[in-house]
Order: C-alpha cells, then structure tokens, then sequence
C-alpha cells in the first residue's frame, strides 16, 4: 500500500483531507489493530499440531478429538454474537482489549490444562475472544479507512488472520520433535499482550466518538491526520447522516437499533447476503483444510513431524495469495474475485477427494490441498471480511458484522464437528465431493445476489441489494 492516495471527500470515508503523515498514521492503526487478527489466526491453527501429541497425552477418542477443535469454534459463536451491542455500547478499543487480556487467560489455561475437560474450558475462553475479534476488527478497520484502499485495510484481516496461522503452523513444527504441545499454546501469550497494550496507544473511532455525543474527542483524534478543517467536515457530514434519518431504511447514526434494525425490510437483503456468504465461507471446506492438515496427511501415511512440516507449505501458500487479493481487491472488485474463487475451490476440493478415494501419492493430495488455498485465498477468504465492513448501512455496521460473524463460527462449529466422524461413515473422498458441490452452488447464489461494492456508497450497495432481492426501500 505504498502508492500515493487521492484524500479528498469520496465515499464512506471517515478520514477526509489526510495530511502525507496523517495517511502513515492511519496505517500504522489499521496494521496495529490486526494483530487482534494474528490472534484469531494463530490461535484457531495452533490446535491442527498439538491435536497430534494431545490425543495421546490424554487418551482422546474421535469425538473428543473433533469437540476440542469445535468447542472453540462454539465459544466464537457466543463472543461474535455479543460484540457488535458491547462495541456499540462501550466502544471499539475497550471491547478490542478487554479481548487481549481473554486470550492470555484462555492461553494459561489450555497449556495448563490437566485432561480433557480442562483443555476444553481453555478452548472456549479462546474461542470467545477469537469470535469477539472476528466481528470487530472488521467493523474498526472500517470506520478508520480510507475509502479509496478500503478494501485493501479490510483485507488486512484476513491477511493476518493467514499469517497467524501460518505461525501456528510453525511453531507446531517447532516443537513437533519434542512433543511439548503445552510450549505450542504459550507461544500466543506474547501476542495477547502485544494487543492489550496496542489497545493502549490506538485512538477510539471517531465514527463511534461522533455518534455518541463525543465530538470534541473525535476532533482531536481527526486533528492529528488531517489537514485543517478537515475535522469539522467530518463532523459535519455524520452530523448531515443523522438528520437525514439513517439512509437505507435504518436509524440514525447516533444508534443503531441493536440486533432488530438488520431485520428492517431495507437493511435485510444486507443480512442475509452476510449471514449466506458467512455460511458459504465455511461449508466450502477451507477449515477442513487449515484445521486438519497434519490429521488428513496421517491418513495418507506421513508421520506426525511430517505431517506438520506439509502443513507450513499449506500456510505459506496461503499468505502469498492473500497478499495477492489484496492487491486485487480494489483494482478488479468484489464479485469477479468471489467467482473465481468458487470455481477453483470446486474443482480443487473435488480432486482431492479423486485423490483419497483412489490412493493417489501423498504429494497429490498435497498439490490437490495448496490448489484449494490458492482458490479460497484469492476470494472467499479476504472478500467475505471485505463485504462485512461494506455491505451494511454505516448504523448497522458493528452489529450487521457481529451477525455475519456469529453465522460464520456457527457453520464453522458445524463443519469442525461432524468432519472426522463423516469422514469414518463414508470416507474422505465422498466427504471431499460434498463440499465441492457446495462450492457449485455457491457460484450460483454470488452471481445471482452478491452486489459489487467496489467504490460505491453506502446507498449504491443498498439500492442494488434491494433490486436483486426485490426488496422495499423502507
């Protein structure tokens, strides 16, 4: 994001007239917020490795193999769905740090944890915070950016959220030789400190600031990156958004009418896009994948070290191309990137599962698995995030995100759940060829219902969303 940008009045903006330090100042936020994403990556893959020694240390059966990984996937579900009325309510940075000091508590407790049932109170404490940073982070990132590179700061998200898994995986190899899976959880520690003192330094978003009657609060925030004035034209212009009533059929911009107001004829085509591609996201497969690479690697006859050295190059992969979708994301839109995306995760899944069911070499399976990250990488992962920050009215942000969020680890909870035990009912091949013809009918509802949303305002997106869904406009 190195190239000069246009800062005058355009789109959803917050940050207007950006001075050339004011511009650095916004990224240095945005990169220093994401580490809530490191978090949400780092401590969702840390479990793919330490499953392999835990299970032995303990005894795990099947089941109990699968509820360790989905109970954190359970407690997201609680922490996404309470976040968008206490970020709303108390304001982003708080909620954002009080989410620092969660995951070190549930860090503590898992790598202390003295059998299953501890392990699991350990999980859903990460999971809270790990869902509550989900549906956060987006809505932040949001209100800070620029709207000529807001896709690019929203997709700095899942770019972390990648690369914290791709540390994951590495410290997984790290400690593989001498199966301390307890070292592999106190790695996170630092992190969740890193994010609560972050918390310390980082400004509230004025569009929370302005919205709750603390304008003087949001001017001095606003002073130390524009250009003069530039402060009172954003006041200004939230202050035209509240009386104009709340565009798009939703409340003013001083509240936003909680969880009720998605549910408004004009805002609900918004909902069930998020809450669908939320779904989408998840029952395509991808943490199948991330989750349970070194698990489906065994299968395939690899060793545990092995099998964990494979997943690194999985987690690489799927950095690389999430760098490139960022760069993408505001160059070629929203929707082209989410077509592509779901043809190449069809396809790739498929022949994974032609690759297990005929017991093609290990290094296919590999190919067939680095094919998939590419396909999810380059769309479903990063745009998802992207469209939760633009698809909802600026009243209905932080809760239309905490909805999308929730439906995401609910479906995410589903698919971790019931992956081993399909798996031992009819097999990883058939299991494969499921979820590759959810990827088919995924395109359908993209091309059909998803609007673009690339440089367009808050009432463009709205306007197209009602025509598509055939909605009223209030």
């Amino acid at each position: 994001m190195s190239e000069a940008l246009n800062t005058r009045p355009t789109g959803e903006s917050d940050f207007v007239d950006l001075t050339p330090q004011g511009e650095r100042t916004v990224r240095r936020w945005a990169m220093s917020i994401t580490i809530g994403s490191f978090l949400f990556g780092f401590d969702t893959g840390i479990i793919s490795g330490a499953l392999l020694f835990i299970r032995e240390d303990f005894g795990l059966n099947s089941f109990e193999q699968s509820s360790v990984v989905s109970v954190l996937l359970l407690g997201a579900v609680a922490g996404a769905l309470v976040s968008g009325r206490i970020a709303d309510r108390h304001g982003r940075r708080p909620l954002l740090a009080g989410l620092g000091v969660l995951f070190f508590l549930g860090i503590v407790v898992a790598a202390l944890a003295n059998g299953y049932w501890m392990l699991m109170l350990g999980r859903v404490i990460l999971g809270l915070a790990v869902g509550g940073v989900s549906a956060t982070v987006p809505t932040y990132l949001g209100e800070m950016a620029p709207a000529q590179i807001r896709g690019r700061v929203l997709s700095l998200n899942q770019l972390l959220i990648t690369i914290g898994l791709l540390a994951s995986y590495l410290v997984n190899w790290a400690f593989a030789g001498s199966e301390q899976w307890r070292g592999m959880f106190w790695v996170g520690g630092i992190p969740s400190v890193l994010l609560v003192l972050v918390c310390l330094w980082l400004p509230e978003s004025p569009t929370w600031q302005i919205t709750h009657g603390r304008t003087d609060r949001a001017r001095r925030t606003l002073d130390k990156v524009t250009e003069p004035g530039g402060a009172d034209r954003v006041v200004a212009r939230f202050g035209d958004t509240g009386r104009a009533g709340g565009q798009d059929g939703g409340p003013s911009a001083s509240g936003s009418g909680g969880v009720r107001a998605l549910w408004a004829p004009a805002v609900r085509p918004a909902l069930l896009v998020g809450v669908i591609l939320a779904a989408l996201q998840q029952f395509g497969g991808i943490n199948t994948i991330l989750y349970y690479a070194p698990t489906i690697m065994g299968e395939a006859g690899l060793s545990a070290s092995n099998a964990i050295y494979y997943s690194v190059f999985i987690g690489a992969v799927n950095v690389v191309v999430t760098i490139v979708s960022v760069y993408l994301v505001d160059r070629i839109g929203r929707r082209p990137l989410l077509l592509l995306s779901l043809v190449g995760m069809g396809i790739s899944i498929a022949l994974l599962g032609v690759a297990f069911s005929t017991d093609l070499a290990p290094v296919l399976m590999l190919v067939f698995m680095m094919l998939y990250i590419v396909a999810f990488g380059i769309g479903m992962g990063p745009v998802f995030w992207v469209l939760l920050g633009e698809l909802f009215p600026p009243a209905q942000r932080a809760e239309g995100a905490g909805a999308g969020s929730t439906v995401n680890w609910l479906s995410n909870f589903v698919v971790s759940l019931l992956f081993l035990p399909l798996i031992s009912a009819i097999g990883e091949g058939p299991t494969f060829w499921i979820f590759a013809v959810i990827c088919v009918l995924g395109v359908a509802f993209v091309a059909k219902w998803v609007p673009e949303t690339r440089g367009r305002h808050a009432d463009e997106v709205g306007a197209d969303l009602r025509r598509r869904w055939n909605a009223p406009a209030a």
